[in-house]
């Protein structure tokens, strides 16, 4: 350790991705610390971690495991399907 805290870490122990590597610290009740990788993020797909986009993809989730959702046998089918989805919501519409 440096005099300003500074360690560095041997290479056989240092995690394998690329770029800059940050740790969380953990003292255990035993004195033992403990250094946990941390894995940063992108800042440009940091949305994608966001608590509310992961509630989104497990409602997604949980709707693909229900078998709710239609496959399309080509681009033109599922086009026509949205169509006909687009149509029943209009009619819906003028109906209330």
């Amino acid at each position: 350790m440096t005099e300003r805290g500074t360690i560095t870490l041997p290479k056989n122990v240092r995690p394998k991705e690329q770029g800059e590597v940050f740790f969380n610290v953990v003292r255990r009740g035993d004195g033992v610390i403990e250094l946990h990788p941390q894995v940063t993020v992108d800042a440009s797909k940091a949305w994608f971690w966001s608590d509310r986009w992961q509630r989104m993809e497990g409602e997604v989730q949980e709707s693909y495991d229900r078998g709710d959702f239609h496959r399309h046998q080509s681009g033109e089918d599922f086009i026509a399907h949205l169509d006909k989805l687009a149509a029943e919501s209009r009619a819906q519409r003028k109906v209330r």
